[in-house]
C-alpha cells in the first residue's frame, strides 16, 4: 500500500514539474491613445465627390534609415510608399494629381503641339487641370522589432516576434495651410513553437518582410480613419 502511495505521489509531482515554466523573457507593450485602433470600416463603401490630393512625401525618412540600415537594405521604404498610395486610392475619396515637374512639362508641350496644329489628335487642357486641394505626407516615425521567449517543460520553447510600424499622415489644405494630422501604430506578429525534443536549433526568429506590409496596413487603418473622422466632422465629406 505504501509503495502504491509513493508511486502516486511521484506521478503527481512529475506532472507538476512538467507544466512548470522554466524561463520567460517578455517586453512591455504600450500604445498611446492617439495610436490605438479606430474602426476604418465605418468610412468604407464611399460613393461621392472625390477630393484632388498630391502626395509630397511618403515612406521612411533618412534618419530612420540611419537608425535601421536593414530597412534600406530590404527596400522597405518603397513598399511602404506603394502600399500607402494604393490604400488611399482604395478609399475612393481622393484623386491624385501629378507632382513631378518633368511630367507636367511634357503635358504643356503636348498642349502646345496640339494648338500649333502639328499633332493628329487634339488635346485642350484649358480649364481641365486638377489642382490639389490637399498636400499629403506620410512618414514613418517609429519602427521596432521585439522578441519574447517562454521556455516550458511541457510545451517547449515559444518565441513571439512583434514588428511595429508607426506612421503619421498629414493632410495640409492648399489654400489655408490648415493641417489634418493623425498617427497610427500597426503591429504584426510572428510565432514559433518548438518542443524540447525537437532537433531544430533555437536560433533567433528570422525577420519576415511580410510583417512590414501587415503592420503598415494596420497603421494606415488607424491614421486614415482618424483623419476621415475629423474631415466628416468639419463637413469636408458628408459621411
Amino acid at each position: 500500500m505504501k509503495k502504491l502511495f509513493a508511486l502516486f505521489v511521484g506521478c503527481l509531482l512529475s506532472s507538476i514539474v512538467v507544466a512548470q515554466t522554466v524561463g520567460k523573457t517578455q517586453t512591455e507593450q504600450y500604445k498611446a491613445s492617439f495610436e490605438t485602433a479606430i474602426d476604418i470600416s465605418n468610412f468604407l463603401d464611399y460613393d461621392g465627390p472625390q477630393i484632388p490630393i498630391q502626395i509630397l512625401k511618403c515612406g521612411i525618412s533618412d534618419e530612420m534609415y540611419e537608425m535601421y540600415p536593414e530597412l534600406k537594405e530590404k527596400r522597405v521604404g518603397l513598399g511602404v510608399a506603394n502600399i500607402s498610395m494604393e490604400y488611399l486610392e482604395n478609399l475612393n475619396r481622393f484623386k491624385f494629381t501629378e507632382d513631378k515637374t518633368e511630367i507636367k512639362n511634357r503635358m504643356v508641350k503636348q498642349f502646345q503641339a496640339s494648338q500649333a496644329g502639328i499633332s493628329e489628335n487634339k488635346l485642350d487642357g484649358r480649364g481641365k487641370i486638377n489642382l490639389a486641394e490637399y498636400f499629403v505626407t506620410i512618414e514613418c516615425y517609429d519602427y521596432s522589432i521585439s522578441e519574447d521567449e517562454t521556455v516550458n517543460l511541457k510545451d517547449g520553447v515559444k518565441n513571439l516576434m512583434v514588428t511595429r510600424i508607426g506612421l503619421q499622415v498629414r493632410f495640409t489644405n492648399a489654400e489655408t495651410g490648415v493641417v489634418f494630422g493623425a498617427s497610427g501604430l500597426g503591429e504584426a506578429k510572428t510565432t514559433r513553437e518548438l518542443t524540447l525534443l525537437s532537433d531544430a536549433t533555437v536560433d533567433p526568429v528570422k525577420f519576415n518582410q511580410s510583417t512590414i506590409s501587415i503592420a503598415t496596413k494596420k497603421a494606415l487603418d488607424i491614421a486614415c480613419a482618424r483623419i476621415l473622422d475629423r474631415m466628416i466632422k468639419k463637413g469636408i465629406f458628408k459621411s
